[in-house]
């Protein structure tokens, strides 16, 4: 499996629910609220970039999500 980070900008008021909704995405294992630069931060697992690709639509397709950044992670020794 690989890991990446999913970021999302979203509607004021809006980031628990969507915290919420994007468990049921399969995939996500994690999705919380969080302070800073980006209002909810998802921990995803993914087998390849199509099911990347799928968890991503998924997430956008969320109301309140208005932009997101994805960080895939780099496994040990390729780095």
């Amino acid at each position: 499996m690989v890991e990446a980070y999913l970021c999302a900008n979203c509607i004021p008021g809006m980031v628990w629910e969507i915290a919420d909704e994007a468990l049921k995405i399969k995939g996500v294992e994690t999705a919380y609220a969080v302070t800073g630069q980006f209002d909810v931060i998802a921990y995803i697992q993914f087998a390849d970039m199509n099911e990347l690709r799928e968890i991503i639509e998924q997430f956008m397709s969320l109301n309140g999500v208005q932009r997101t950044q994805t960080a895939i992670v780099i496994p040990r020794g390729l780095g």
